[in-house]
């Protein structure tokens, strides 16, 4: 504690360090821009759509407003490092002030308080200074009835007013408004052109509201209403048919044209329908054999549109290299590399090939005691769901069918172990968000040699321990679902994720027991024993952006797993065992280093091998801008592994979930990072620090400053991309 004060007494000295400091005379620094609505606020005002026309906006001055590198500009010496990496007060521009007040008048009219007045108050302390703008909002007309005035031109009434029960739905009850009424003709003229009006458009659409009468009648209007039509003016009500349908590709492109008509929906003879156009565009976006998909639509009479569809290459092959280290004060180093190979159009037909090369190697320093592992795997992705035809298929997306083979070794002090694996599914994209994997097929076939005879000793001291590293069968099924509100490689703005898996395994072969003969209880294929359970993970997460040019973020992540053996397993498989710890985990501390609940690290293992049947995690982590492409980061991450099952003895205890005791054993630890972000790849240090170890003896569990830097206590993780 004493040597935490001098810390904390630097830490509220510099807080309280002067932000104005580098101000000229006259000069104020904006703090804050309020907005203050004068009278009652309605449930439905969105401040947020009016703040948007502040020409200065500093903020409303709250908690998410604070900005540390303020601090930092105002320590520092000019044209110093500190200095280009800190961020300059923003000095109040009174000049802004009077658009900034036009502005809003002029989006609460379109947001339909007709009458509106802005006013603005400026608020002086000191050299700082603060806006506030003051709304008085004008009076809102509730939409009465609505009163259809559209053409009687061929079917053109008929099919526009099959929906006018959703028109008025829309609008009546609604308040009048430009905002409404601009969303209307953007819904109706889209519909109207999936039904074959080419050439309508929101610009074809009037609206004339009377609020004389008491309550406000809104005429809504369409086309040429009133007059007599030409057959110019009647062409927005023309119905169009598709004409000719042409697709261009470079000419030192092959690939096959029959996959390409039957992945376009546009077909001559049709009606006109712009939800097939864009269907068009997004299925053969997905294949990724091409650079840029071009859709033309070139009226050709009255009545026929042609589409033109030209299509850009794009390389199809590359590489794809990603790499994570991490080392811990303990002097173990650890280095997982990935290498892989891709080619998107392998057989002409938009086939992805990828060959890959993963591994994992960790060692210490001065020592013997080294863990590698390696793993090869080969994929072949079809851009068809094997089966059933592409015509069966109506959205956005076309399943893809996936088979996939690996291999891998691992070689340890205490065993070498190989896997091989063999699956086989489909992957989709729903609504261009959510994302599936569904494997109706894997198999993994597990060997494992060269048992050291101390490790096969331990193993017979713990038997479900022994289970999990023997021979084995691993068949079942497997789903994965991933939704993701931004489509970005690296976000840049809020959003937010859902990530659910499920595995089954053995359900189908236990059908087949009946016909099998049982070993001591356990029935084996090919001489191994198959394994039978069920194991579910799912995580929450995603980042808030805030602060200026949303320059800084507070992201977050729940996640929760749990497995469990039954029937012809006594204990899950070690390889589909929970762990934490490591460059996406708990950063205080190595990947399978902590855990599971109160245990210590089991020293049959020369490098730590700590698993658990169940895992809860919490990560929080503050985002922001440095200069340049670097950010900076400060998290903190709460969790550990558990046992469900566990021997009934003092060491089995202290790994299993206890409901009523699970929280005593959380582990934490809180970090600094620092990240290179080019947009399309990030490349992050984190330093991680344990603040309780849940290992240590009762009374001793937390951890202090003093302690942060001394060995065994912290961690430092190299990665690519954002840890969750």
């Amino acid at each position: 504690m004493k040597r935490l004060l001098p810390i904390l007494a630097m830490f509220l000295l510099a807080v309280s360090c002067s932000t104005t400091r580098v101000l000229e005379e006259g000069q104020y620094r904006l703090t804050s821009t309020k907005i203050t609505v004068t009278d009652e606020v309605p449930p439905d005002f969105n401040e947020k759509e009016v703040r948007n026309y502040i020409r200065q906006d500093a903020g409303n001055g709250g908690i998410l407003s604070f900005n540390p590198f303020l601090y930092v500009y105002n320590w520092s010496k000019k044209d110093g490092v500190l200095h280009k990496l800190g961020t300059p007060p923003l000095i109040l521009d009174e000049n802004a002030v009077e658009p900034s007040i036009e502005n809003m008048q002029q989006r609460l009219i379109y947001m339909g308080y007709y009458d509106s007045r802005v006013d603005s108050r400026i608020h002086h302390k000191g050299k700082k200074a603060s806006v506030e703008y003051l709304l008085t909002l004008g009076k809102r007309y509730p939409i009465e009835k609505v009163v259809f005035e559209v053409p009687e031109y061929d079917s053109f009434h008929s099919d526009f007013m099959a929906d006018s029960s959703e028109v008025i739905s829309r609008l009546e009850g609604n308040y009048l408004s430009e905002k409404l009424l601009e969303s209307e003709s953007v819904i109706s003229s889209s519909r109207m052109r999936n039904l074959g009006y080419y050439s309508l458009n929101k610009s074809n659409y009037t609206f004339e509201a009377d609020t004389l009468g008491g309550g406000t009648l809104l005429y809504y209007r369409v086309g040429e209403y009133g007059r007599e039509l030409s057959a110019n003016n009647a062409k927005p009500l023309n119905k169009y048919n598709i004409g000719d349908v042409s697709i261009t590709l470079p000419s030192d492109l092959r690939f096959r044209e029959t996959l390409l008509k039957e992945i376009t929906t546009v077909r001559p003879g049709q009606p006109y329908n712009e939800t097939e156009i864009n269907t068009t565009y997004s299925r053969l976006s997905s294949l990724k054999t091409f650079s840029n998909v071009r859709i033309e639509m070139t009226e050709a009479d009255s009545t026929t549109v042609d589409c033109s569809i030209n299509l850009s290459r794009s390389p199809a092959q590359g590489f794809k290299v990603n790499l994570e280290g991490s080392t811990n004060s303990n002097g173990l180093f650890s280095v997982s590399p990935e290498f892989s190979f891709f080619h998107k159009n392998i057989f002409h037909g938009g086939e992805w090939l990828s060959l890959g090369f993963n591994g994992d190697f960790q060692f210490m320093l001065n020592s013997d005691v080294r863990a590698t592992e390696f793993g090869v795997s080969a994929g072949l992705s079809f851009p068809r769901f094997l089966g059933i035809p592409i015509s069966h298929f109506k959205g956005v997306a076309i399943p893809r069918t996936d088979l996939n083979a690996s291999f891998n070794r691992q070689s340890r002090p205490e065993y070498t172990r190989n896997i091989f694996s063999l699956s086989f599914g489909y992957t989709g994209l729903y609504r261009k968000r959510l994302s599936y994997q569904f494997s109706p097929l894997r198999i993994n076939f597990v060997r494992l040699y060269n048992l050291d005879n101390d490790f096969i000793k331990s193993l017979y001291r713990n038997p479900y321990l022994y289970y999990s590293y023997s021979n084995h069968l691993d068949a079942g099924v497997s789903l994965t679902t991933y939704y993701n509100s931004s489509t970005d490689i690296i976000p840049q703005s809020s959003y937010y994720f859902h990530r659910f898996n499920l595995d089954l395994s053995g359900n189908v072969i236990a059908l087949f027991t009946p016909l099998m003969k049982a070993n001591d209880g356990i029935y084996n294929i090919a001489g191994s024993p198959f394994a039978q359970y069920i194991k579910g993970e799912y995580s929450l997460g995603g980042t808030l952006r805030f602060g200026k040019d949303e320059n800084q973020g507070l992201a977050a992540r729940l996640l929760i797993g749990a497995g469990f053996a039954y029937g012809n397993s006594t204990a899950m498989p070690f390889e589909k065992q929970f762990y934490a710890g490591g460059a996406s985990s708990m950063r205080g501390w190595q990947a399978r280093d902590l855990g599971p609940g109160y245990s210590q690290k089991d020293e049959a293992f020369s490098i730590p091998s700590q698993t658990g049947d169940m895992k809860l995690e919490m990560n929080l982590e503050y985002r922001f801008r440095l200069f340049w492409k670097l950010e900076g980061a400060l998290f903190a991450d709460v969790g550990n592994v558990w046992n469900l099952k566990y021997p009934d003895t003092e060491e089995g205890l202290q790994s299993a979930f206890l409901i009523n005791d699970f929280y005593n054993s959380l582990a934490s630890d809180w970090g600094a990072g620092v990240r290179l972000n080019m947009n399309f790849i990030l490349v992050r240090i984190d330093f991680g620090m344990k603040l309780r170890d849940p290992s240590l003896p009762e009374g001793g569990r937390i951890i202090g400053p003093d302690q942060w830097l001394k060995r065994g206590n912290n961690a430092v993780h190299f990665g690519i991309g954002y840890p969750f």
